[in-house]
């Protein structure tokens, strides 16, 4: 039941920001299978007791990997897919507890709270970037390959 109702949450999640950032109707339902697969990917390896920096950079990697995929399938910006399916992994939580912590006085656990949060944060970008370095060295190798048949 705890991973049903971590489904459902992260697909309507993705799927709503998807809705405000004015992702096309018929792509809504393909925005939440992305957010929703970003964060059982995150919760499986979480509940392992992997590192949630860890976890978060894997989780983005797939997150972006299946944007790419559905980017082609469907012939549509692979941003529609990404952005929408990366909200669920966003550490606004984190965040959020960092600056309350802040406010009271509690530099200590403010700071740890905002190193995590910007490590996390930091991670979702690495985890995007990777993606499309390794999307971007086999599209030039089957371009090579192909211009070489062609000689």
């Amino acid at each position: 039941m705890f991973i049903i109702n971590h489904l459902i949450t992260s697909f309507i999640a993705a799927a709503a920001f998807g809705i405000i950032f004015n992702a096309p109707k018929k792509s809504l339902f393909k925005c939440g299978i992305v957010g929703m697969l970003g964060w059982v990917i995150y919760m499986l390896m979480f509940l392992n007791e992997t590192d949630a920096v860890l976890a978060t950079l894997l989780a983005s990697f797939v997150v972006a990997v299946i944007s790419q995929f559905f980017a082609k399938m469907y012939k549509t910006p692979v941003i529609i897919f990404s952005v929408a399916g990366i909200i669920p992994l966003v550490p606004g939580g984190l965040a959020y507890d960092a600056m309350r912590n802040f406010v009271e006085n509690d530099y200590n656990a403010a700071i740890t709270l905002a190193a995590k949060a910007f490590m996390i944060s930091g991670s979702i970008a690495v985890g995007l970037i990777f993606s499309e370095v390794i999307n971007q060295i086999i599209r030039n190798a089957r371009f090579n390959a192909s211009a070489r048949r062609m000689r």
